[in-house]
């Protein structure tokens, strides 16, 4: 049985400071997408409350820290057991 481990992967682009955020209609929001099960994906778009782009950089480091600090640990494995 396999075993699906549920970590996050985070990629930035140094060359876009922006990455992960976008801009609607003047309010800033974080864009980004989860994989729930190896075969379907979510895209996740949470309002960062700013029109501030400074800011809005700040909140989604701040997001991904959080992240990052309390991922989710892998699933145990199954074994059988041995007689």
């Amino acid at each position: 049985m396999s075993n699906i481990i549920t970590l996050p992967s985070l990629r930035f682009r140094p060359d876009n400071p922006n990455h992960h955020l976008w801009n609607n209609n003047g309010t800033w929001f974080l864009h980004y997408t989860v994989y729930p099960t190896p075969f379907t994906k979510e895209r996740i778009r949470r309002s960062l409350g700013t029109k501030d782009v400074e800011t809005a950089r700040a909140r989604r480091d701040s997001f991904f820290q959080h992240l990052l600090a309390h991922k989710a640990a892998p699933t145990p494995t199954l074994r059988a057991a041995v007689a």
